[in-house]
């Protein structure tokens, strides 16, 4: 037997990282309204997006895709 039950025990905030991959402009700011975090929770939410578009910049992949979101983390401030 595995017991998922905590599963989900975390930081927040890497699960709005979807808020720059996925969304952009009004979409952004009517996700950000609907999940209700703070700012501090949105702030890491950045910086693990950034994180993660670097990251995988770094070895290549999606290439386009990751300066999109890097520009639009950057652009949201």
């Amino acid at each position: 037997m595995i017991d998922f039950g905590t599963s989900g025990v975390g930081d927040p905030a890497c699960d709005l990282v979807i808020a720059w991959t996925f969304f952009s402009g009004s979409s952004r700011a009517a996700f950000r309204g609907a999940v209700a975090q703070d700012d501090g929770t949105w702030a890491r939410a950045r910086g693990w997006a950034l994180w993660k578009a670097l990251i995988t910049l770094a070895d290549g992949s999606s290439v386009d895709v990751n300066r999109q979101v890097i520009a639009e983390i950057l652009a949201d401030r």
